[in-house]
């Protein structure tokens, strides 16, 4: 079993930046796709960003050209790097961890945009 700890959450002014991190109990990332999810109230989890083992990404329109998804397999980590926040962008995000046939989720932390 593999744990996921997210953090680096909080709340933030819109134009603002955070970064998120994602920390897990062993080394997976260098195998495994990272990605980051988030949901906000009353909607459904959406995908924000995926990084593949080969280092590969994959971002959702909405978040194009503000996030930054990264990693660093020797500290078994993978990073959000949000920047331009807006209020829209407040959800929990959720760090995953997914293989051939594992999927691991961490708790999740709050980011909040507001004024």
């Amino acid at each position: 079993q593999v744990q996921l700890v997210e953090s680096g959450g909080g709340l933030v002014q819109p134009g603002g930046s955070l970064r998120l991190s994602c920390a897990a109990s062993r080394s997976i990332f260098n195998i495994y796709t990272g990605g980051w999810y988030r949901q906000a109230a009353g909607k459904q989890r959406e995908l924000v960003a995926t990084i593949r083992s080969g280092g590969t990404t994959t971002y959702a329109d909405s978040v194009k050209g503000r996030f930054t998804i990264s990693k660093n397999n020797a500290q078994n980590t993978v990073y959000l790097q949000m920047n331009s926040l807006k209020p829209e962008d407040t959800a929990v995000y959720y760090c995953n961890g997914r293989g051939f046939v594992n999927d691991y989720w961490g708790q999740g932390t709050q980011v909040t945009v507001s004024s």
